[in-house]
């Protein structure tokens, strides 16, 4: 459910394409305004088209980023209630601070059935703010407060993921709560650092890319982290 490239053949005739601004300033300093269309726009229909459909039942893993959860919660719990009832894999990034802010019933309401959540160091702060937990820049605590909440498929554990930028990486799964793992991230020299926008869904394409690749974890948040340092050394991309 990642905004296609070109929506219209896909989803229908209207204009739903997401477009961005960005304003880069000094070295890697940026300001960026988005538009949702995609988020808005989209219809669960889509999901049991003829063409779709087939897709769907087909798909092993799933990735689905928060902005779906802006204009209501009903396609991402069909897909995520769905690959959690046939043991798949239902990935979710929480994609900005203003999800877990703004839209935590929804984001509550979906999270049983994920498998595995991605955020940075940010989202999780305001995820732990708006679910009062303790203290919300502990990010091991916070994922492991995620980590163990309720789960329809208890069976497959669920895994946490909370990028800090230049620091640490830091996951803890359900598995094993008592016991966060923490990556170090080589950092990039400010002078090579062109662009961040981008980066967290860089460290997500390369995760997710090693997990169907049926890589271990740890080797999938270093996937992550190559893709994410690949990123800030380039102009961001248009979709």
């Amino acid at each position: 459910m990642h905004a296609p490239s070109s929506s219209q053949d896909t989803i229908g005739k209207a204009n739903i394409a997401p477009s961005m601004s960005i304003i880069l300033n000094g070295w890697f300093l940026s300001s960026l305004v988005t538009t949702l269309r995609a988020a808005e726009k989209f219809d669960i229909s889509h999901l049991s088209s003829p063409t779709v459909a087939p897709l769907v039942d087909a798909a092993e893993v799933f990735y689905v980023e928060g902005f779906f959860l802006t204009h209501g919660s009903a396609s991402v719990l069909e897909l995520s209630t769905k690959a959690s009832k046939n043991g798949k894999a239902f990935a979710l990034n929480l994609s900005a601070p203003f999800i877990p802010q703004f839209f935590t019933a929804q984001l509550n309401s979906v999270l049983p059935y994920c498998d595995i959540i991605i955020a940075n160091e940010s989202e999780a702060e305001a995820y732990a703010t708006a679910t009062g937990l303790p203290n919300p820049t502990d990010l091991a605590a916070i994922a492991r407060a995620i980590a163990i909440s309720p789960k329809a498929n208890a069976s497959r554990p669920r895994v946490v993921v909370f990028t800090h930028g230049a620091e640490s990486t830091v996951m803890v799964t359900s598995a094993e709560p008592d016991a966060p793992k923490v990556f170090k991230v080589t950092p990039i020299p400010s002078e090579k650092i062109v662009d961040t926008n981008g980066a967290g869904d860089a460290f997500a394409g390369g995760f997710l890319g090693a997990f169907v690749a049926g890589k271990s974890l740890d080797v999938c948040v270093e996937a992550g982290h190559k893709m994410g340092a690949m990123c800030v050394q380039l102009v961001s991309q248009g979709f």
